[in-house]
């Protein structure tokens, strides 16, 4: 007989409330593969260089400012290990030290929240890009400390986007929501345990037999929601996909 525990992580292992990272690399990789072969591109805050994968085709350059090493401040969620030994610039984002237009595209992956001035970025990748040069990047809408203390801004609106990326040269093309309400609910629901372990006075909240089965009920309630959803992505979703075009002469 399958165990309770098992039961719940079968049913969990579906796929709502565990999208947010692959829809986002699914969009990363269509909107990358767009950009025209011999492309220069950078990627800012590049990090561990994840999506380098996705660039072969294209002359890619990594920034980074190279100052996380895994553990932080051990405050909130820290991934422990991270090597970002390979970028090839190590600088602020906001002062990269490339001349004015000498980039096709930029490309920022779940940057802009552990930057302390992410319009000053903005403003950057608008010299940094040529007229006409793309804009890719992603942010939460709501995220968990991570990364503290590099970690200033809980995530972006896509008023956000709307307001400061043509302030500082930019006309938005797409801005898309990762998700929806009811998978960032279920993504937050899975995660109950974990932190309940680490922050809760009742570690083994979900040991008992009936802490299992109202929870499988609500992630399947969740998915049903979600499988009938009509727009609740303008309420709360994992993230935004953005990308905008740098406006001739901006």
């Amino acid at each position: 007989m399958i165990k309770i525990k098992e039961k719940l992580q079968m049913a969990i292992a579906g796929d709502t409330g565990r999208k947010n990272k692959h829809n986002r690399d699914e969009w990363l990789a269509a909107a990358l593969a767009s950009i025209p072969a011999g492309s220069r591109i950078l990627d800012a805050g590049a990090g561990e260089l994840q999506y380098q994968r996705l660039c072969r085709h294209l002359e890619y350059v990594s920034q980074d400012f190279a100052q996380y090493d895994g553990s932080g401040d051990a405050a909130g969620l820290q991934t422990g290990a991270w090597d970002g030994s390979q970028v090839d610039i190590v600088c602020d984002i906001t002062a990269v030290p490339e001349p004015d237009c000498s980039f096709d595209a930029v490309m920022c992956v779940e940057v802009l929240e552990h930057v302390p001035n992410p319009i000053s970025a903005l403003r950057e990748f608008g010299r940094l890009l040529r007229p006409g040069g793309e804009l890719v990047l992603t942010t939460p809408v709501c995220s968990l400390t991570h990364f503290a203390p590099h970690y200033f801004y809980n995530g972006y609106s896509r008023y956000f986007y709307q307001t400061h990326l043509p302030a500082v040269g930019f006309t938005v093309t797409e801005i898309t929501p990762n998700g929806n309400f009811f998978e960032s609910i279920a993504q937050e629901v899975i995660r109950i345990e974990e932190v309940a372990a680490r922050y809760s006075f009742r570690p083994g909240i979900f040991r008992r037999g009936l802490d299992y089965w109202s929870t499988l009920a609500l992630i399947r309630r969740l998915r049903a929601l979600s499988s009938l959803d009509r727009g609740s992505g303008e309420l709360l979703s994992h993230g935004l996909h953005v990308r905008a075009q740098k406006t001739s002469g901006g």
